[in-house]
């Protein structure tokens, strides 16, 4: 692989990690803030240990992807390949909910549904270009 598209895909990879780090963060301790922020205050569920889990899966996520961006991108494929289909798992609730009506707001669809997507691509693109190497 040449430098500049290891480069590229380290820099996915770590950013991926922080994105996924900071949300975990968020969701885990600051939930009832980003649901007012988001305009869905009154979805949080009466246990909130849900979103707690859910920020810590993502914390956890958010390791993988620093373990991927510092290790051997060809020996960490199948951990790439595990990174790319949480991105398509998170991006495709995202906008089903949004398809059927039930995320008011649009900051929400585009940090948590386009993004994810985007990061869906481009992780599946570097998993596709290891493979065929």
């Amino acid at each position: 692989m040449n430098q500049k598209r290891e480069k590229f895909y380290r820099g996915l990879f770590l950013f991926s990690a922080m994105y996924d780090f900071i949300l975990g963060i968020v969701f885990m301790f600051f939930f009832k803030q980003a649901f007012t922020v988001l305009g869905i205050g009154e979805k949080l569920p009466e246990f909130s240990g849900y979103i707690s889990l859910i920020g810590a899966f993502l914390f956890v996520i958010g390791i993988a992807y620093f373990l991927i961006y510092r290790g051997d991108l060809r020996k960490n494929v199948d951990l790439i390949a595990v990174g790319a289909f949480y991105k398509l798992a998170y991006c495709s609730i995202v906008f089903f909910y949004f398809a059927i009506g039930n995320i008011p707001h649009v900051i929400f669809i585009a940090l948590f549904g386009i993004l994810d997507f985007i990061m869906f691509i481009l992780m599946l693109e570097c998993y596709l270009f290891l493979k065929k190497k």
